[in-house]
């Protein structure tokens, strides 16, 4: 394993891999892989990404039980004897259930910004994450490189223009920095609204909106919600963003503006060639509308 052996510097995970020998030296027991004990491995503070014990964690499993711990986790020490997991979550808990007791880590004294940045740069190319870990994620990863901007500005003069936080954070992810700015405003919705947009029923950019009410002001959205079992459009979204900048937002705004529509007809038109991809081409129409209507029965019942 190759790596830097002299104090780490780097702020992102492909860095924490560098082309220098690694020292193997009893003295240098902050840059070399050991192998720790499951129970004194903690996870991250405040850590953004969930680990669930689903298909992908199967996969892992089997993988781990087949071929062992391939990459070794990386972790920092802690003044108490144990370890922050920095990149490994999941790994780590595959072998919680697999009941393996130790697991190869890679153990570095890292600060807390230089943990955070390679704790989300390890983690926010994986697929299918949801709003709310992409958001928390953006946000860690700004708020520490903020923080090394601030160290380093009593240090040291700039010699070329210097990136935003915003920016490097959009860079790495390989996104715009608009997008970064969205994804963040998602951290100031309440639980119950975030949850809504991680499930899909409010869409991303209808949560961005609704994330500039008052934190008041989103739990009687909420409770109107459940209560008129409207989801608000972009359009409501927006009036309600409008309504509570100029402080003219209630109660009695937020139910006016969410029933807007509520007694309007809805009219619905599926195309044929949208449809039959979907069915046996011996189906009659009323076929097809009874596999509809349950499968639109069955996410009514879930919703409720």
């Amino acid at each position: 394993m190759k790596s830097s052996a002299s104090k780490i510097k780097m702020t992102s995970f492909d860095d924490l891999f560098g082309d220098n020998e690694e020292t193997t030296s009893i003295e240098d027991t902050a840059n070399r892989i050991q192998h720790i004990e499951i129970s004194r491995l903690l996870p991250f503070a405040h850590h953004p990404f969930k680990v669930l014990d689903d298909g992908k964690m199967e996969e892992t499993k089997e993988s781990i039980a087949k071929y062992g711990v391939l990459v070794p986790i990386i972790a920092r020490p802690k003044a108490d004897g144990t370890f922050e997991i920095i990149a490994g979550h999941r790994r780590k808990r595959a072998c919680e259930l697999l009941e393996i007791k130790t697991i190869p880590t890679m153990v570095r004294d890292l600060d807390d910004e230089e943990s955070t940045i390679i704790m989300v740069d390890s983690n926010i190319q994986r697929e299918n994450l949801l709003f709310s870990e992409k958001a928390f994620a953006y946000k860690m990863k700004l708020d520490a490189i903020k923080s090394q901007g601030k160290r380093n500005d009593l240090t040291l003069a700039q010699v070329v223009p210097k990136l935003s936080a915003r920016e490097k954070v959009a860079q790495d992810a390989g996104v715009n920095r608009m997008e970064v700015t969205r994804y963040i405003r998602l951290t100031e919705l309440i639980a119950a609204l975030l949850d809504m947009t991680d499930e899909r029923k409010i869409a991303f950019n209808t949560a961005v909106e609704i994330s500039y009410l008052t934190q008041e002001e989103q739990e009687i959205l909420q409770s109107k919600i459940e209560e008129l079992m409207i989801i608000p459009s972009m359009a409501q979204a927006t009036k309600l963003k409008k309504y509570s900048s100029e402080g003219t937002i209630n109660e009695t705004v937020i139910d006016a503006i969410l029933s807007e529509t509520a007694d309007k007809p809805v009219t619905v038109t599926l195309k044929s060639e949208k449809l039959t991809k979907y069915f046996p081409k011996n189906y009659s129409k009323e076929q097809i509308e009874d596999v509809i209507t349950t499968l639109l029965e069955k996410w009514h019942s879930e919703y409720k």
